[in-house]
C-alpha cells in the first residue's frame, strides 16, 4: 500500500463508518512512528543485540513473549509514578468511570 493510500479520504470515510479512529499523521512526517519506533529501538537494544546469535525463530518467538509481558506488567515506569503500565492504565480507568460527587452550596 502506498503512503497515499493511508491519507486518502475513502479510507478516512471507511474508517469512520466502522467507529476507528484513524492515527495518521500529515504527509511527510513521521510523528505517528515515534513511539513504535521507540519501543523497537529498546526491544532490540535489550533483547535482541545482547543475545545474538539467536539460534532458532522459537528462541526469538519466546524471548519476544516473554519481554512483551515484562514491558506491559512488570516494568516500573517514572512517569507513571513508578507503576507497571497495565497497574497505571487499570488505575486510570478505574478513576475515569468513578461517579463524581459534586456538592451544591
Amino acid at each position: 500500500m502506498q503512503p497515499r493510500q493511508y491519507t486518502s479520504f475513502r479510507l478516512a470515510e471507511h474508517l469512520d463508518a466502522a467507529g476507528i479512529a484513524a492515527s495518521i499523521g500529515s504527509v511527510g512526517d513521521a510523528y505517528d512512528n515515534a513511539l513504535m519506533e521507540s519501543t523497537i529501538g529498546l526491544f532490540k537494544t535489550e533483547l535482541i543485540k545482547p543475545q545474538r546469535p539467536w539460534k532458532t525463530l522459537s528462541q526469538v518467538e519466546l524471548a519476544t513473549a516473554e519481554w512483551a509481558d515484562w514491558y506491559c506488567h512488570r516494568r516500573l515506569h517514572g512517569e507513571t509514578g513508578h507503576v507497571p503500565p497495565v497497574e497505571y492504565e487499570t488505575n486510570y480507568y478505574t478513576e475515569l468511570t468513578k461517579p463524581q460527587v459534586t456538592t451544591t452550596i
